[in-house]
């Protein structure tokens, strides 16, 4: 018997002897453990239900799931100069997910203990490595990974994402804030997205000039003669958004890069993921990995 061809789930065959053609419906392994994974993992199937879509046991599934190799870890290939986006994120303490992909895809990950700026100079070594250059960086909130860039890339555009830049003023400013100051500074972070650099220098200007003597308030500390401000966390909140201004709206400044102007193309996915890994929460750490890299490979 001589197997003659085939399709997805479908096997045809020719005899040798009587030269009679049939057909196989008997799907192959790999196709049927890639659906059944897939319904596990995006689809967030629990094992009784597979159980009874396939006709095998958990513990038979959990034996195919563990042996898939759901994600190649193949590095897509470069053919253009590209804006990255960077983030990570955390599943639980000392695990968590490094992230860097283009507008349309995920292209590398790394496994991280915390987020140092070693494990974001590995990552772009190994992007580099694959060919790939950049055109323009996407960020988040950490100051090192700002100054990393502008070492290694002094000519390369930065955009500081404009989502953690809100949140960063509402740490140190909570929606009950009890001071007309820390509420109008609060009120013009939120309104970043809707504003242009211009606007928004406009608007921290004229906060100042009616509340900075409020600002640089002193309080003595009895005993000493040292002293502190007295408002420090609305001043830390004035200073990041003094601080980051520049690259808050590079977005705008360079249309032709179709820049974003925040990380939401990895917190998005971020987000997708960790609702997937939650409801299968009893999982062990390798089958958690392994679904991870699956759906950052796959979606």
């Amino acid at each position: 018997m001589k197997k003659n061809g085939r399709r997805r789930g479908l096997q045809r065959y020719k005899c040798l002897s009587c030269k009679r053609r049939f057909t196989s419906s008997r799907k192959e392994k790999l196709d049927w453990i890639q659906d059944a994974y897939e319904d596990y993992s995006v689809h967030k199937q629990t094992y009784k239900e597979l159980s009874a879509k396939y006709g095998k046991s958990a513990r038979t599934l959990r034996k195919y799931f563990d042996n898939y190799a759901g994600a190649t870890g193949e590095i897509h290939q470069a053919n253009e100069s590209i804006v990255l986006i960077m983030d990570a994120t955390f599943f639980g303490r000392g695990y968590g997910i490094l992230l860097a992909r283009s507008l349309k895809k995920a292209l590398l990950w790394q496994e991280i203990e915390s987020e140092t700026i070693l494990v974001y100079s590995k990552l772009l070594d190994d992007l580099e490595s694959s060919g790939y250059c950049f055109s323009g960086f996407v960020i988040d909130g950490r100051s090192g990974i700002r100054k990393l860039l502008e070492t290694r890339y002094p000519e390369i555009l930065i955009q500081f994402c404009q989502f953690h830049q809100i949140q960063i003023v509402k740490r140190y400013i909570p929606r009950k804030a009890q001071t007309d100051a820390a509420k109008s500074l609060r009120d013009i972070a939120l309104g970043i997205p809707k504003l242009d650099e211009k606007g928004l220098v406009e608007r921290l200007n004229r906060w100042y000039e009616k509340h900075g003597y409020f600002l640089n308030e002193k309080t003595f500390i009895e005993g000493t003669s040292h002293w502190r401000y007295t408002h420090g966390r609305l001043r830390s909140a004035f200073r990041s958004l003094k601080r980051n201004l520049p690259y808050l709206f590079t977005y705008q400044k360079f249309p032709a890069l179709k820049m974003p102007n925040t990380t939401n193309h990895c917190d998005g996915l971020f987000a997708h993921i960790k609702q997937k890994v939650l409801i299968h929460r009893g999982i062990s750490q390798k089958r958690r990995k392994q679904m991870i890299d699956f759906l950052l490979e796959n979606f």
